[in-house]
C-alpha cells in the first residue's frame, strides 16, 4: 500500500485543499445560493452506488431531494451493497455482479462509489469499464469518515469498545487527514489518466463536513445536539443527522446545486425530536453545501460539475 507521509509541506497543502472548520465557510448564505440560482437546473442523471453500509442510505432520500428540486430524469440505475467493502470487492463481486453489468448496458451517467483505503484498485478498474460503454459518464467517490475514530487508510483498527467522541476541532482536524490526502492523489491520478484534460471524477467530502459539524458541536453552536456521540448509533454507523448532511452532500456533489430549502430527510423527521426543526436542518444544509462548495476535489464550479 501507497504510504502518504504527513510532512509539514504535506500538511500545508493538505490544509489549503481541506480548509479549517472556519475556512470552510468562507462562502456566505447570500453567495452559496447565487452560486446556483442563476443557473438553469440540470438533468437528471441515471446513477448507480456501489456502497458500504456508510453510503448504501443515500439513494432513497437522495431521490426525493432531486424530485423537490424540480430535477427531471434522475434514476437510480441500481444498488449494490456490501458491508464494510472496498471498492475492489464490489469489482470482484462473482456473478451476478450488478455493477458490472450495469455498466455494460451503457445506461449509466454517473457511478458512485465509498472504498475505504486508498488508493482502491477497483475505483480504476470501474472507470475503465464504465468509460468503454459510456465515454461521458461520471465518477464520484465518498470520502468517508473512520469507524471508531480512526483514519480509514488504518482500518480496521480502531477504538470500537470504546470510542472517545470528546475530540477538540484540533484533533478533530487531523482524524482523517491520511485518508483524505491518498483519496485526493488517486482522483488526480485518475482524472490525469483518463479525463482528457476534464474532471470526470469528483469527490464528496463527507469526512471534512462531518469535522465541521462535530467542531461546531464541541464550540456549544449546533442546537440540538449536545454531543458529537449523538451523530452515531454504534462505533461506526450514523445517526440521523449524520446521514441527513452525507445526503444533502451527495446531491451537492451530483448536481452542484445547493440543498439550502430543500425537505427535511424522512429519518429525521420519523426521530420526531422537536429540537431537529427546520433550523436544525438548514444548519446540515449549509454546512454540506459551503463545505462541498470550497472543496475543489468536489467538482462544483459557477458551471456546475460539468
Amino acid at each position: 500500500m501507497t504510504s502518504y507521509a504527513s510532512s509539514p509541506s504535506t500538511r500545508r497543502r493538505f490544509l489549503r485543499q481541506f480548509g479549517t472548520a472556519s475556512a470552510l465557510f468562507i462562502l456566505p448564505g447570500a453567495f452559496a445560493q447565487q452560486l446556483t440560482s442563476s443557473r438553469a437546473l440540470p438533468r437528471g442523471e441515471r446513477v448507480f452506488y456501489a456502497s458500504h453500509s456508510l453510503m448504501w442510505y443515500v439513494p432513497q432520500p437522495l431521490a426525493v431531494l432531486v424530485a423537490a428540486a424540480g430535477i427531471h430524469g434522475h434514476e437510480i440505475a441500481g444498488i449494490q451493497a456490501i458491508g464494510a467493502s472496498r471498492t475492489l470487492q464490489h469489482w470482484e463481486k462473482p456473478e451476478p455482479n450488478q455493477a458490472q453489468q450495469a455498466m455494460r448496458t451503457g445506461k449509466v451517467d454517473v457511478f458512485v462509489m465509498s472504498p475505504i483505503q486508498f488508493p482502491d484498485e477497483g475505483v480504476e478498474n470501474f472507470v475503465k469499464l464504465g468509460l468503454e460503454h459510456n465515454p461521458n459518464m461520471h465518477f464520484i467517490v465518498q470520502l468517508s469518515w473512520g469507524g471508531g475514530d480512526t483514519d480509514n487508510q488504518d482500518f480496521p483498527k480502531g477504538a470500537w469498545d470504546n470510542v472517545d467522541r470528546n475530540k477538540t476541532p484540533e484533533q478533530l482536524q487531523k482524524l482523517y487527514e491520511r485518508n483524505i490526502q491518498a483519496g485526493q492523489a488517486q482522483a488526480d491520478d485518475i482524472n490525469k489518466k483518463y479525463g482528457k484534460g476534464k474532471r470526470i471524477l469528483a469527490l464528496v467530502p463527507t469526512a471534512q463536513a462531518l469535522v465541521v459539524l462535530r467542531s461546531k458541536i464541541f464550540k456549544k453552536e449546533m442546537p440540538g445536539l449536545n454531543n458529537q456521540g449523538e451523530l452515531f448509533v454504534d462505533p461506526a454507523h450514523p445517526s440521523a443527522p449524520l446521514e441527513a448532511l452525507n445526503t444533502y452532500l451527495h446531491f451537492a456533489v451530483l448536481y452542484g446545486q445547493s440543498p439550502v430549502g430543500l425537505p427535511m430527510t424522512e429519518k429525521l423527521k420519523a426521530a420526531n425530536r422537536p429540537a431537529w426543526d427546520d433550523k436544525f436542518v438548514r444548519t446540515l444544509q449549509e454546512i454540506a453545501w459551503q463545505t462541498a462548495a470550497n472543496y475543489s476535489y468536489s467538482g462544483i464550479t459557477t458551471a456546475g460539475m460539468r
